[in-house]
């Protein structure tokens, strides 16, 4: 099994044509994905993948939740805790900040989240009916 890079993902899913390296790059990454041999994606890489593909390349939250689709549709890629991921997916097309989400959908075992000065989290977790909970601190 092979583990992938953030790097190799958003290769695969982002067509920089500005940039010749990514090119080659892309290609690589194609035959790589394309393949059908074992291969890992961690939690923490599809969250970056998420930032970089919204974060850097000006994705909408409708284009990076395809490539998320996508992603978790391939039978040869094991996605690190499928569930949280699936739902943090679910959870971000309704609204909720997609890392957010992840790190929300990670703690499904506790009996509440906290954050600081996240309101409007808490406010869109309730909202949604989120278990567990997010408190706000003060």
């Amino acid at each position: 099994m092979i583990g992938l890079d953030t790097n190799v993902l958003a290769r695969y899913y982002i067509d920089d044509e500005a940039d010749a390296q990514a090119q080659s790059q892309r290609l690589a990454a194609r035959r790589l994905i394309e393949s059908g041999q074992p291969l890992m994606v961690s939690k923490s890489v599809v969250l970056e993948l998420e930032w970089v593909m919204r974060g850097y390349y000006s994705f909408d939250h409708a284009e990076v939740a395809s490539a998320m689709r996508h992603l978790l549709e391939q039978a040869h890629i094991t996605v690190e805790d499928r569930d949280a991921v699936e739902r943090a997916l679910s959870n971000a097309e309704a609204g909720i900040d997609f890392a957010d989400a992840l790190h929300h959908a990670s703690y499904k075992s506790c009996d509440s989240v906290a954050t600081f000065d996240d309101r409007k989290f808490a406010r869109r977790a309730k909202k949604l009916g989120l278990a567990p909970a997010v408190m706000v601190v003060s």
